[in-house]
């Protein structure tokens, strides 16, 4: 029952920062799609993009592993965990940084990507022009 709990929670604060940060970062999204790409598709790339930084937030945030240390056939090698209320908040604060650098070096990604696409617009307006 501990393993599900700590699953659950971890899996909601995932969520939780996940949604934040898209929502936080909506504005420049729209606004950096709508330019290089055009309204008319902007919003479908803007639902994908969503839609991957929820996976990368989720995916970084729940740490498998760590939760595989519960449901794993007990050796004498390993030690199985025990939750205590400092393991919780180490747990909880660990899940929250873990989604929000998984977050950033995606964002980092889009933006760099973005700039690119930028300067390459930028350059076929001028000689267009």
């Amino acid at each position: 029952m501990e393993f599900l709990l700590l699953l659950i929670v971890t899996l909601v604060i995932a969520i939780i920062v996940s949604l934040l940060v898209i929502f936080s970062f909506k504005k420049p999204i729209d606004s950096i799609f709508a330019r290089i790409i055009g309204e008319e598709i902007s919003a479908a790339w803007r639902k994908f993009l969503t839609f991957a930084l929820f996976v990368v937030g989720i995916a970084s945030g729940v740490n498998v592993w760590k939760l595989e240390r519960f449901i794993a056939p007990e050796r004498e090698d390993m030690i199985r965990p025990v939750l205590t209320a400092e393991f919780w908040g180490l747990e909880i604060y660990r899940t929250i940084i873990s989604a929000l650098g998984g977050l950033a070096w995606a964002l980092l990604v889009f933006f760099v990507a973005s700039l690119i696409a930028f300067v390459i617009v930028k350059r076929g307006e001028k000689k267009a022009a």
